[in-house]
């Protein structure tokens, strides 16, 4: 038989999962540097029948720059060796000994796809809920698509002090109008634009000088339309080891000018705006108070400490205060979930790696990676998955010169078609998907908005039948 990665036997990978990670890991095959001449036939599969991950479920409505890094993707997908299978799930639809049997490599692209817990009393009352259902009905994910957020209360409680918390507060707190000229799912527009919410307490359990907004996130709530930003002139004081760490050379320059912001809104006077963000730190949740629903929230007042690595961390004090509130948002870190048939590491909740090679026992597995938040945690931004995706096809492509991948017993793709139209005939190739964007993008021009998202998987599945099935 050819070389793997010759015309005559392509280099076959296999990617589970259509996020950036994803995407970055097909583009990186497609333009190997290290190897020019390289054949190369990649199949990206997606339960959802729609691609980019959270650039669709995840970046916030009212960013549409940041969702135009899928124009990097849509080019990748353009290349000859390409081929997208949406609404196919793996180990509901093809198995994990059936990929392997298929292709010289598997590449584990699926990121985080639940939320952390806080593990208080009251966690589960009605109106608590995770920052990720929230952000995922408002962009018109269709496992969210049917939630109901009560948003007649007067408080709402945002707990964590990252981007995700910023965008949950910053979307409690847009105008019908800036909402109107956004791609907000048309389910969640309504609901929004209705809210009666009037303050949003964004609590951080450190300060500011450990906050994980990003700069801009962080200055973007002070140019809300409608909404002061408040901070108490107390917690935006740096204690004595906060104030040793901004001034050291490991403070990175984003916690330098978080803190310098947070300044600024301290000093800041209210404008009279409708609606109030209040930033929080030093405080975490002990318990959500209420009977039939939400009706409080008790937080304790922090301290921070060096721990044994000199790390600093927040300790509960003795001193709590309720908050009465109506909603609650957890938005304190997504978790990674396992798949049928790899390895997992319950602990950190993701594959265990070395560098992107999955591991078993310690051991490579061979043929399999991992790229993305599944490999590393869910860390960074966007653009770190292109960096990451690297790290794991350089490896791939070490293992592919040093005869370690894998030897597919079954590598034609019309089988594949095959197996996969027998047991997902409604199954998404990239040009549904693109019926389904037509479709989105036409639905939103009279209004003056980038899409109006079809939401359900009926709606999906209906504007991409018709469409080419995947092909050859």
């Amino acid at each position: 038989m050819a070389p793997i990665g010759t015309s005559e036997n392509p280099l076959r990978v296999a990617i589970v999962g259509s996020g950036p990670a994803g995407f970055y890991a097909a583009g990186h095959l497609q333009k190997a540097k290290s190897h020019p001449d390289l054949e190369v036939q990649v199949d990206v599969f997606d339960r959802l029948p729609t691609p980019w991950g959270l650039v669709r479920a995840g970046v916030a409505p009212d960013h549409p720059n940041i969702k135009a890094v899928s124009r990097v993707y849509e080019k990748t997908a353009e290349h000859s060796g390409f081929r997208f299978f949406g609404n196919v799930e793996l180990g509901r639809d093809i198995s994990h000994d059936e990929l392997l049997d298929r292709y010289h490599a598997v590449v584990y692209a699926v990121g985080a796809q639940t939320d952390k817990r806080m593990g208080i009393p009251g966690e589960d009352l009605p109106g608590s809920w995770a920052a990720t259902e929230f952000v995922a009905w408002y962009n018109g994910h269709p496992d969210y698509c049917e939630l109901e957020f009560d948003l007649s209360v007067e408080t709402a409680v945002v707990v964590g002090n990252g981007n995700v918390a910023a965008d949950v507060a910053r979307m409690l707190a847009l105008t019908r109008d800036e909402l109107a000229r956004t791609d907000v799912a048309d389910h969640a527009l309504e609901v929004l634009a209705e809210s009666k919410v009037r303050e949003i307490v964004v609590l951080g359990r450190r300060g500011p000088a450990q906050a994980a907004f990003t700069n801009p996130e962080l200055l973007e709530l002070g140019d809300m339309t409608d909404a002061d930003v408040l901070v108490d002139p107390g917690d935006a004081e740096l204690d004595p080891l906060s104030r040793a760490f901004i001034e050291s050379e490991a403070a990175h320059a984003t916690a330098k000018k978080n803190v310098t912001i947070v300044h600024g809104y301290a000093a800041r006077e209210p404008e009279g705006k409708r609606r109030q963000i209040v930033l929080r730190f030093l405080a975490s949740p002990v318990e959500i108070v209420g009977g039939e629903r939400v009706e409080a929230i008790r937080i304790a007042r922090n301290e921070l400490v060096a721990d044994d690595s000199g790390a600093i961390r927040a300790r509960a004090t003795d001193a709590e205060e309720l908050i009465p509130c109506g909603l609650v948002f957890r938005s304190i870190g997504y978790r990674g979930t396992a798949l049928a048939g790899v390895p997992f590491d319950e602990a950190r909740a993701v594959i265990p790696n070395d560098r992107g090679r999955v591991l078993a026992d310690g051991e490579p597995v061979r043929g399999e990676y991992a790229v993305g938040w599944i490999k590393r945690g869910p860390t960074g931004i966007i653009g770190t998955n292109k960096r990451d995706a690297q790290e794991t096809v350089n490896l791939l492509l070490e293992d592919l010169d040093a005869g370690r991948l894998l030897e597919p017993a079954d590598p034609d793709r019309a089988s594949l078609e095959a197996l996969i139209a027998e047991r997902r005939p409604d199954a998404v190739s990239y040009a549904g998907w693109q019926a389904i964007d037509e479709a989105e993008r036409a639905a939103g021009e009279p209004h003056g908005r980038p899409r109006v998202k079809l939401s359900s998987f009926e709606e999906l599945l209906e504007a991409a039948r018709g469409s080419a099935p995947v092909s050859s």
